[in-house]
């Protein structure tokens, strides 16, 4: 179960980015820290699965009740990851951001082994989410968006996760989510993208204008939706007045208590 008493200590560390901890640019919607790599990350993912696969086969059992997962929902620049962070340490979960989740839906191979185990795991039910998704358009869903729903699943399925980004509280079972969005004024955006990369405010403008253009594509060209009404979400979070990471990873992790107070660990 969890432990709301006692929870897991945070290490005391410093959250704000810099604009490169290996030489590399800073990606407005990343965290830079220290940690392994996409590649690293996503062969541990698999074997994961592989895993789980092969207990499944010897229990000849039907898959259990998906583990909780928390979803973030954000606007680019508002520090979703870091809160995400600041939670996995709270909660001892795992945390899945985008880069992973599309490394995995674009790579031809991780696609096939992740539509794969869903298949196996959930027989018929990527039609039925394309149903439920898409509607009449579901049989028109492209490659990419089979590896994602397949993907986001499997990285749910196989151990308890936070995911940031790509829609994932659209995909999981809403009973089994709690979906957060994370929000700020524009304002508050451009001075934390601008204090990041270390540029002009002008500039981290220029940024942000094409990361949501290509976040508002991406949501158009996957699930058809224009924005993240309120609505989709148990609760939304302005950072513009709970801006630390840590004060709005508390106030998540009691909602998550809250809302799963029986749920254990798979």
């Amino acid at each position: 179960m969890l432990r709301v008493e006692h929870p897991m200590p945070i290490t005391k560390r410093r959250c704000a980015m810099t604009k490169s901890v290996d030489g590399s640019r800073y990606i407005p919607g990343t965290h830079v820290q220290r940690r392994p790599d996409a590649a690293q990350r996503v062969e541990h993912f698999v074997r994961e699965w592989e895993q789980s696969a092969k207990k499944t086969r010897k229990r000849g059992k039907a898959p259990a009740r998906l583990p909780a997962s928390i979803s973030f929902s954000r606007k680019i620049g508002v520090g979703a990851l870091e809160i995400a962070e600041m939670l996995s340490q709270k909660l001892e979960y795992r945390v899945a951001d985008r880069i992973i989740i599309d490394k995995i839906a674009t790579d031809t191979e991780l696609g096939r082994k992740t539509v794969a185990f869903f298949d196996e795991r959930y027989p018929g039910k990527l039609n039925e989410l394309g149903a439920f998704l898409f509607g009449e358009k579901s049989f028109v869903m492209s490659d990419y968006m089979h590896h994602l729903v397949s993907a986001v699943f499997s990285l749910a399925d196989s151990e308890a996760t936070i995911f940031v980004g790509r829609g994932t509280h659209l995909i999981l079972p809403r009973d089994r989510v709690l979906a957060v969005r994370c929000i700020s004024s524009r304002e508050y955006r451009i001075k934390r993208v601008a204090d990041i990369l270390g540029i002009s405010k002008t500039d981290a403008e220029r940024e942000l204008v094409q990361a949501d253009k290509e976040q508002r594509h991406f949501f158009k060209k996957a699930f058809g939706k224009k924005d993240a009404p309120p609505d989709e979400f148990d609760m939304v979070i302005n950072c513009d007045f709970l801006s630390h990471p840590e004060s709005a990873a508390n106030v998540i992790q009691q909602a998550f208590i809250s809302k799963f107070s029986d749920f254990e660990k798979a």
